[in-house]
């Protein structure tokens, strides 16, 4: 069955689920600012429109791949977003990265103006929408996280229902601070292996299967040894979510001292210009303090 799917915000998460979606045979009107993230799309067989209204208006769920709060909020409830269009009932599946209380919110502003929501943020990036291969943690009613997954089945593999509205992203952060400290540690123990004379391509092979071994592990150490920094993330999305999930911690009275210093990191690389770039480019960390010792 051919779905009807607008999609607001074609970024690099937002383009590769709609690349996904289109290619698993949906129709899919894309809406973003910037039209030549659009033309990528449409492309491909997507249909531009003009507002967010307008997708909304001849779709029967609306997918959000947005990156703040307010942003999220204005592609909703502001002037020509999709509340204007959409007809009543109408689906909507955040599957942006923001605060939970702030999801809450719109949620529930949302449902004044007769729409549905379900906020299913993803673990797996860019590579995994291609694949349909996403991890998504769902916050809805049973039957609207149910509905969704008649979308969501596209790009994911793994999916599933966390609780109320707002619990997928909270389920996020923690999906973040995962990864974060995860990058981090075999970015240091890669940066620890090329200074001691050890072949670190080899690690991910000679660790694979043990306790140590993990996706980032495969994926990222061999990135960072050659120093592949294709963009699939960002340090400065990074730097959000965490952010998000220390605001979190102190609402819960949560120590984090490991995220704190994994935080500290991705802020510092965000001050010196690397917030646009991949993971992959927490390597450059280690530049300063290793040219000072080196002749």
């Amino acid at each position: 069955m051919t779905l009807k799917i607008a999609l607001i915000g074609a970024g690099a998460m937002g383009g590769a689920i709609g690349t996904r979606l289109v290619k698993t045979g949906n129709a899919l009107t894309v809406f973003d600012l910037d039209p030549e993230k659009v033309a990528t799309l449409t492309a491909l067989g997507a249909t531009s429109a003009a507002s967010a209204a307008d997708a909304a208006a001849v779709s029967d769920y609306v997918i959000l791949s947005l990156n703040a709060p307010k942003i999220v909020r204005a592609a909703v409830l502001g002037k020509d977003g999709v509340a204007d269009g959409a007809r009543p009932g109408t689906l909507i599946i955040d599957m942006s990265s923001i605060d939970p209380e702030a999801t809450k919110e719109i949620a529930a502003d949302a449902a004044e103006r007769g729409l549905r929501w379900v906020d299913s943020p993803l673990s797996g990036g860019a590579p995994k929408a291609l694949t349909g291969e996403l991890t998504l943690m769902a916050g809805g009613s049973e039957q609207d996280v149910a509905d969704a997954h008649v979308v969501l089945k596209h790009v994911a593999s793994n999916y599933t229902h966390m609780g109320p509205v707002g619990a997928g992203q909270t389920t996020k952060l923690i999906n973040q601070v995962l990864c974060g400290l995860n990058f981090l540690a075999v970015a240091e123990a890669t940066q620890l292996a090329l200074d001691a004379g050890v072949d670190a391509a080899k690690i991910p092979q000679a660790l694979k299967g043990g306790r140590a071994d993990s996706a980032i592990l495969q994926e990222y150490m061999p990135r960072y040894v050659a120093r592949d920094y294709r963009r699939t993330g960002r340090i400065d999305n990074m730097v959000k979510d965490l952010n998000g999930a220390q605001d979190l911690a102190r609402r819960a009275n949560t120590a984090m001292p490991l995220t704190a210093v994994c935080a500290e990191v991705h802020r510092m690389l965000t001050a010196a210009g690397l917030g646009g770039e991949d993971q992959a480019a927490l390597m450059e960390y280690f530049k300063g303090a290793r040219s000072k010792l080196e002749p």
